[in-house]
């Protein structure tokens, strides 16, 4: 029988696999997450996240100017707040002399080409380590979103660009936009985290953070592994709210529902590449079980593949630096 259709033909140098090529990973996609400390000259290194630094807003600045240089615009920088500024309300959060909400007014005002992406939920600043207001045992919903309002409200002052509420309490998109747009911030974006799930990946951000909560777990306000038309629902209430970014979080072990939404919404899908998807691929790299360049660039091609529009990945720098080469 004569073999007409040949595939083969389309992969036979890489010239051509080039030409044919599908999906393309670029520097424009990413957002590089980074954690903030308080002080002076300060960089410590995660210990669960090779090569990952918590850097203090003197170096913050440095790593900023560097990741421009390589093409990264686009940051989403979370604080790591000591136990001592914690409390149950969260107040430092809202505190316009904290380190954090100074040291954003100082990265928008030194690099204004950059896009900044700020954190919305309250565990970085709570001393119960949750995402929102704890009553007698209970996250409460309504009541976390003033809280949260006046979060957004003191980013949005320092001039940054994106909001990205990752609590997950009920209406908080629809709440923050309005606080913004009331107070003059119309041009200020919101990433919603709109499919966060209650997973076991995010160990390593929270060693980073400090943030793990207290007592219990958060699978009352992130969303169940095993569901999925819930993330349409989620969608369907953020898209209604006046989000202007779509996420899901994490990325690799639900490839499917970054395509849900993508099939299913006209706004940009975003994915966050979290913290133990990085933390497996380094750590078997180090032993050497597998190749640890070409699996972070699979993994970033599977994720874009799957739909994103934008990747949120502790690899953004490293995949510049190799890509800038």
């Amino acid at each position: 029988m004569l073999n007409i259709r040949r595939p083969r033909r389309n992969r036979k140098s890489e010239a051509v696999r080039a030409m044919v090529e599908e999906t393309k990973v670029t520097t424009d996609d990413l957002i590089f997450p980074l954690f903030l400390i308080d002080g002076k000259n300060k960089k410590v290194e995660v210990a669960s996240m090779p090569g990952i630094f918590r850097l203090s807003s003197d170096l913050m600045l440095k790593e900023v100017e560097e990741c421009l240089r390589l093409g990264i615009r686009a940051f989403d920088i979370f604080p790591a707040v000591e136990d001592q500024f914690k409390d149950v309300h969260a107040t430092k959060s809202y505190d316009s002399n904290f380190f954090y909400l100074k040291t954003l007014k100082e990265i928008k005002q030194r690099f204004p080409e950059a896009c900044i992406i700020t954190d919305v939920a309250m565990d970085p600043y709570s001393s119960d380590g949750h995402d929102g207001l704890v009553k007698d045992g209970k996250i409460v919903n309504d009541e976390t979103l003033e809280i949260l309002g006046k979060m957004a409200l003191a980013q949005a002052e320092t001039g940054i660009d994106i909001l990205g509420p990752s609590d997950m309490m009920d209406g908080r998109v629809g709440y923050l936009r309005q606080v913004l747009d009331q107070n003059g911030f119309t041009e200020v974006s919101i990433m919603s985290y709109t499919a966060k799930y209650a997973s076991g990946f995010y160990n390593p951000f929270r060693d980073a953070l400090d943030s793990a909560p207290k007592f219990g777990d958060k699978k009352t306000y992130q969303m169940n592994p095993a569901n999925r038309t819930e993330a349409l629902i989620e969608a369907e209430l953020d898209t209604a709210e006046g989000a202007d970014f779509l996420m899901v979080k994490p990325a690799l072990a639900y490839l499917d529902i970054i395509r849900l939404l993508k099939d299913n919404s006209n706004l940009p899908i975003a994915a966050y590449n979290v913290s133990g998807e990085y933390s497996m691929i380094k750590a078997a790299a180090q032993k050497g079980w597998l190749d640890g360049e070409r699996v972070m660039k699979e993994s970033l091609l599977s994720i874009k593949r799957a739909g994103a529009d934008v990747i949120l990945t502790y690899f953004a720098k490293e995949f510049a630096a190799l890509n800038k080469t």
